[in-house]
């Protein structure tokens, strides 16, 4: 985040707001809000943390305790889950922190680390939905070919492909500052300044690569596949509708599958695509565009597309009965008792 322009000179006007008033080169404050207005923000950003933090935690918990749900698919949720938890944990709250202030007072490292994780846990959070898809696709595509093709073994390298190309997406651009390169001189001249988390600033070709890598290379395959499924489940629906072997009955169950193949294509990349594509949007047409009111929506549509980590136990987790079923014991207190790792979640 780039609160503003450094100041060099003595004489500023009255309506300036700095983050450190004595220092030459500090950041101009390109918004400074009322208290009542702090207080507003501060409670809508705790709240998202906290549904944030509590969502994942009982995804984690109900899959890693509940030996039903220990699936190659509740893996790649459970991998899901652990991304937008740490991002719930560790990035959320400054975010919160530098929004409210419109400046950075956490240092320099701190800086580049939490630009760091944060770039690594979104790109690992949508990496981790488009693993998800994939293997919607062999099972209701191939279900022949699931049980071969979709193993524990292939799940945990799913898993390690989504963490591996991440970290080196995050940490990689930040700290080996790709994000500026061929603009080293207008970044320490123009962007840095006290008080400010200039690392976030990107040069165009660096916000097109990692755009492409974090969202909508992951999007275009997610957009993919999920039509591919919707299209098959609708053949699948009329096969059966039309087989003369059927009952009475049939119709209504093939039109039942049909509106459930598109209820869920409907949520899972409504969803996705409506939390994160403004941020992108944002994020590749930024280094085009001069506009002073650019860093306030990059803030603002981060804070949307941050959202879909709260959103995602919902759409993936509350969405199916055996993990509400889960939910219900770990609230109660229930998995406390013996055997309880045992309990049946999913009907035969």
């Amino acid at each position: 985040m780039e609160p503003g322009l450094s100041i060099n000179s003595s004489h500023m006007v009255d309506s300036i707001h700095l983050c450190y008033e004595h220092v030459n080169k500090s950041c101009v404050m390109t918004y400074v809000l009322s208290p009542a207005v702090k207080g507003v923000v501060y409670i809508i950003f705790g709240s998202i943390i906290l549904l944030t933090v509590a969502g994942n935690m009982l995804v984690i918990i109900s899959i890693l305790h509940f030996k039903q749900l220990h699936t190659p698919t509740n893996f790649l949720i459970l991998s899901l889950a652990v991304a937008d938890l740490l991002l719930g944990v560790l990035v959320l709250p400054p975010s919160m922190v530098v929004t409210v202030e419109n400046c950075w007072y956490m240092g320099d490292i701190f800086c580049k680390i939490h630009s760091s994780l944060a770039m690594t846990l979104v790109t690992a959070s949508i990496i981790n939905l488009c693993f998800i898809s994939i293997d919607r696709y062999y099972a209701v595509c191939r279900p022949l070919r699931y049980a071969r093709t979709i193993t524990i073994q292939s799940t945990m390298v799913m898993v390690m492909v989504s963490w591996g190309v991440s970290a080196l997406v995050g940490f990689g651009t930040i700290f080996l500052q790709l994000n500026i390169l061929g603009e080293e001189e207008f970044y320490y001249e123009h962007v840095v300044c006290e008080g400010g988390c200039g690392v976030a600033y990107q040069t165009a070709t660096s916000s097109a690569v990692s755009s492409s890598l974090s969202f909508y290379l992951p999007a275009l395959i997610m957009l993919c596949i999920y039509l591919k499924i919707f299209l098959v489940a609708q053949r699948q629906a009329r096969s059966i509708q039309s087989t003369t072997f059927q009952n009475q009955n049939s119709g209504a169950v093939a039109s039942k599958s049909e509106r459930k193949a598109f209820r869920t294509l409907a949520i899972v990349m409504g969803v996705f695509l409506c939390c994160w594509t403004p941020f992108f949007l944002c994020n590749v047409s930024a280094p085009y565009i001069i506009d002073s009111n650019i860093p306030r929506l990059m803030i603002v549509t981060s804070s949307i597309g941050f959202s879909n980590s709260f959103l995602n136990p919902i759409v993936y987790a509350f969405f199916y009965s055996w993990f509400r079923r889960a939910f219900r014991t770990i609230v109660v207190g229930s998995i406390f008792q013996p055997q309880s790792s045992n309990t049946k979640l999913v009907s035969d």
